[in-house]
């Protein structure tokens, strides 16, 4: 057997480089706006460290007892017994998934939610760091929550369930937990701290070919071959590559090529993942994508069937600014220095279920380092550091800043104005359900 020639790295320790220099070299997002007073600051902050240990053994708890999307039983438990232990009410199986779950502290006003993702990968566990995502987010929730009675307005944790391909957000705002909310805080771990990274849009669709079964030997004219139009898909993919932005990606695996050499297959499939930066050219891209099935169906004689999404389709992220500069800010008082977008490479990236809600009210997804910047998201050394004692600096300081972030979104009208400003100049809310249609 021989073994596979390993990829040069050159490049990417070029790139390394580059990006070392321009993180030394770069300036922290920096916000216009006051935000809430340095004194609720200080007592917020305050209330997430007091939180310390409970937070750390949330975080390495389910850390250590990883359960799959739509299946986090016990994760949600976990948080929902924390937050019971510190009174307060909590809601399991809302918005008809048995996994997710909510807290609300305050009544009328003003409303932020801080979301939080406790799922994990098959083989590799929290290899996407969720367990800092959740327990950060349980920490500002806690914090924040104690903010309301002197900022006025309401503050809610949602547990967001499968973000790792199930669209767990999408399946609760259509359920319609995010009706009444008007700005909406998390946080993602990563190799750097970043205040705003593009997320691209991602849809998936399953190509199934059916053709005509023969003997490949003895009446193989009798025959239409789905494998072969399966194979042409794939080669018209690859041709597409070159012609596209160079933030989209196209990636695709043969699920079915058939059942024996030496029969026409009349079935074959192929699954894809289609990622593009803006939801119009995701939406194009997958018009591309059909175009090339159906090409590949009229060269072979076969039929084509086209299974779109599953699980909904994925959104870009839409950032605010004037959100993430607040984030800024607040990581400034841990230590951190949380980079503007264009500094770390914009390749770095995956999809995630938020940018759905992005399109629907301001949101924020800033990234917050574990340390080691040649980390790399969905691998058994991110799994390890989100597991850490860097995953769990990473806990509190990402508690004290989505905290401090809703606690300014509800006590600065001023910046309410110019978060909503900046939101309505984007498009507005988008019509996410409809969109693909």
């Amino acid at each position: 057997m021989t073994k596979p020639v390993q990829p040069d790295d050159s490049y990417l320790r070029a790139v390394s480089a580059a990006t070392e220099r321009a993180v030394a070299a770069a300036e922290p997002l920096r916000s216009a706006h006051a935000g809430a007073d340095e004194a609720l600051c200080a007592e917020v902050e305050e209330r997430v460290d007091g939180h310390a240990d409970d937070l750390v053994a949330l975080s390495r708890d389910l850390h250590a007892h990883p359960e799959e999307g739509f299946a986090e039983h016990r994760s949600a438990g976990q948080v929902a017994d924390l937050l019971r232990r510190h009174g307060h009410e909590v809601e399991v199986g809302v918005g008809g998934l048995d996994t997710a779950l909510r807290a609300s502290v305050g009544s009328t006003g003003p409303h932020v939610a801080v979301l939080a993702e406790y799922d994990a990968l098959p083989g590799i566990g929290h290899g996407c760091g969720h367990n800092v995502i959740c327990s950060a987010a349980v920490g500002a929730f806690l914090a924040a929550a104690t903010a309301v009675s002197a900022t006025g307005g309401r503050v809610s944790l949602l547990g967001t369930p499968a973000e790792e391909g199930g669209g767990g957000k999408e399946h609760l705002a259509r359920a319609g937990l995010f009706d009444d909310v008007d700005a909406v805080v998390m946080l993602h771990p990563f190799s750097h701290d970043i205040a705003d990274h593009p997320f691209l849009g991602r849809r998936q669709v399953e190509v199934v070919f059916h053709g005509v079964a023969a003997h490949a030997a003895a009446q193989p004219f009798m025959g239409r071959n789905a494998l072969d139009a399966v194979v042409l898909t794939y080669q018209g993919v690859a041709a597409l590559r070159q012609h596209v932005p160079s933030t989209d990606r196209v990636h695709g695996i043969i699920t079915d090529g058939g059942k024996r050499p030496n029969v026409v297959p009349d079935r074959a499939a192929a699954l894809f993942y289609v990622r593009s930066a803006e939801p119009g050219s995701l939406r194009d891209l997958a018009a591309r994508i059909e175009s090339i099935a159906h090409g590949a169906a009229a060269m072979t004689g076969c039929g084509v069937e086209l299974n779109w999404d599953t699980n909904p389709a994925y959104l870009p992220i839409r950032h605010n600014q004037v959100l993430a500069a607040r984030w800024a800010e607040h990581q400034s008082r841990r230590g951190r220095t949380s980079l503007p977008r264009g500094v770390v490479p914009e390749y770095l990236t995956g999809s995630t279920d938020l940018g759905n809600i992005s399109y629907r009210v301001p949101s924020i997804h800033p990234m917050i380092g574990l340390g080691d910047p040649n980390l790399s998201l969905h691998t058994e050394e991110f799994a390890a550091a989100a597991g850490s004692e860097a995953g769990d600096r990473a806990v509190l300081d990402g508690a004290a800043g989505l905290a401090l972030t809703a606690v300014d979104y509800l006590a600065d009208a001023t910046l309410r104005e110019a978060v909503h400003a900046e939101f309505d100049a984007a498009g507005g809310p988008l019509d996410v359900p409809a969109f693909f249609d």
